[in-house]
This record gives structure tokens, sequence and C-alpha cells, in this order.
């Protein structure tokens, strides 16, 4: 009888290994590459923060106060 096991018809479903991708990545996930448009851009040398501009990589932004560049916050 199909689905008894709950794996349901054709062997499909749960517990069958299917849909079991990786988890935790992509778009909007974190504070790295493709994180999304929000957020901040931080100075690692004197932790000024500016509002992340979307297109624009943090890394390539310049920090106002002290000129360092700035990474993802």
């Amino acid at each position: 009888m199909p689905g008894r096991d709950g794996t349901g018809p054709f062997g499909q479903g749960a517990g069958t290994g299917r849909g079991m991708g990786r988890r935790g990545t992509g778009f909007g996930k974190g504070q790295r590459p493709g994180a999304g448009p929000g957020g901040q851009c931080v100075c690692p040398k004197c932790g000024a923060r500016v509002a992340h501009q979307p297109g624009v990589p943090c890394t390539e932004m310049l920090c106002p106060q002290c000129g360092q560049a700035m990474t993802r916050g």
C-alpha cells in the first residue's frame, strides 16, 4: 500500500534523500558576498559604519574617517 512507510507513491517524498540539499547558503544568508542589498560596511581599522550601497562591494568603499577599505559587517 503506497504511503504506509511515509514515502508516498513511487518512493518519492520524505526519507528518500530527495530535496536534501545544503542549507544556509544562497542570497540573503549571513554576511558574505551575495548577502543582499541591505546591511552595513564596517571599517576594520577604526570601526566606522556606513550603509551598504546596492551594487557596490564594501571592499571598494573607503572609510570616510580614515580612508581604509571597508568590509561587510
